[in-house]
């Protein structure tokens, strides 16, 4: 039976998942929708999913993007919860918390070695929205992590309202916190890493380190009110160059990720088939249209964004297939390098 509210992502051909490679914190909040520029050139030729796009070791790139969940409220079981990971210098920042999130974390961690990604090293996490299927992995990644010797704290990013959800899911697991801190479990040497401090934003600089700086971009998504992408800019080390990733998050098409882009090095955009959009119901329809993106939209974001690589993530397919959607990018006029990605997928 279809998840209407999701859409319902229809039976899909299988596809290939073969792998794709293998502090002193300064925080900055601001309000400002402003993003900053990049200077990476467009590819100079088409190309459709291939292994060349991807990054073959931990010391090839300063910065890698970890596909941890492509899903949608669909109960796919090939396909978790949304929710990615950047990840430079040794360290994993998360964007959103489908379901799922911290085992699919470290099934790329054991998959592809990423040692950031085992769940000790889970302290970072950037929200887009407060849609339950981006935040249902929260508790999970709050806690699980926390059992499973995370040192400190997870440093938690989202709109308005993120707070309030933490202090919520604070307080309904407030037995579990108290068992476990006065109980026999060992937790001496992390007794506060079950805190989760958050910063919220509605766009801006919202968080700099050694590794990464990173800006929240305004999208509009439906009716939230303050909905997210992200913009992670790693500084290029040892004759790397610098590199930069824009994530969308749930968005109908956003002026605000094209000039967030303006020739990065990967756009991951989330995308919904034009084609069998067709055939769903007119109040799905409305939804769908001031919600996502078709492929026919992306097209037009992504020639715009130029990026040497459009990775489509949070797909819904409705009956159609990744090369149906390819085939979709591809006839409407895109002829920059296109995937479509899979949970576990490297770039």
């Amino acid at each position: 039976m279809t998840n209407e509210a999701a859409g319902g992502c229809g039976a899909k051909r299988p596809r290939s998942t073969m792998s794709h490679t293998s502090d002193p914190l300064r925080i900055g909040l601001s309000l400002a929708t402003a993003v900053l520029a990049s200077a990476v050139p467009a590819p100079a030729s088409p190309q459709e999913a291939a292994a060349d796009t991807a990054v073959a070791d931990d010391t090839a790139s300063e910065i890698r993007l970890v596909i941890l969940g492509t899903g949608t409220p669909n109960a796919d079981p090939d396909r978790s919860g949304p929710a990615v990971a950047v990840v430079a210098g040794g360290r994993a920042y998360l964007v959103d918390a489908g379901p799922g999130i911290v085992r699919r974390a470290a099934a790329a961690s054991t998959r592809h070695g990423i040692e950031a990604l085992a769940p000790s090293g889970l302290n970072r996490l950037f929200l887009t929205h407060l849609h339950s299927d981006h935040t249902v992995g929260l508790p999970d990644v709050i806690f699980s992590p926390w059992v499973l010797e995370r040192p400190d704290p997870i440093l938690v990013f989202g709109p308005p309202g993120t707070a309030t959800m933490v202090e919520h899911i604070q307080e309904a697991w407030k037995e579990d916190v108290h068992m476990r801190l006065f109980g026999l479990e060992p937790h001496d040497y992390n007794r506060d890493a079950y805190r989760s401090p958050v910063t919220e934003t509605t766009g801006g600089p919202v968080y700099e380190d050694e590794n990464v700086r990173v800006t929240a971009i305004p999208v509009m998504h439906g009716s939230w009110p303050h909905s997210l992408g992200y913009r992670f800019d790693a500084p290029g080390r040892d004759g790397a160059p610098a590199r930069t990733i824009v994530i969308s998050g749930d968005a109908r098409p956003s002026e605000s990720l094209v000039e967030a882009c303006d020739g990065c090095d990967i756009l991951v955009h989330e995308v919904y088939s034009a084609e069998t959009f067709k055939g769903r119901p007119p109040e799905w329809q409305r939804y769908h249209a001031d919600s996502h993106t078709s492929t026919v939209e992306l097209v037009d974001i992504a020639t715009r964004a130029r990026p040497a690589l459009l990775v489509l993530y949070h797909q819904l397919y409705w009956g159609a297939t990744d090369e149906d959607l390819l085939r979709e990018i591809r006839e409407a006029g895109y002829t920059g390098r296109v995937v479509s990605a899979a949970d576990l997928d490297v770039y």
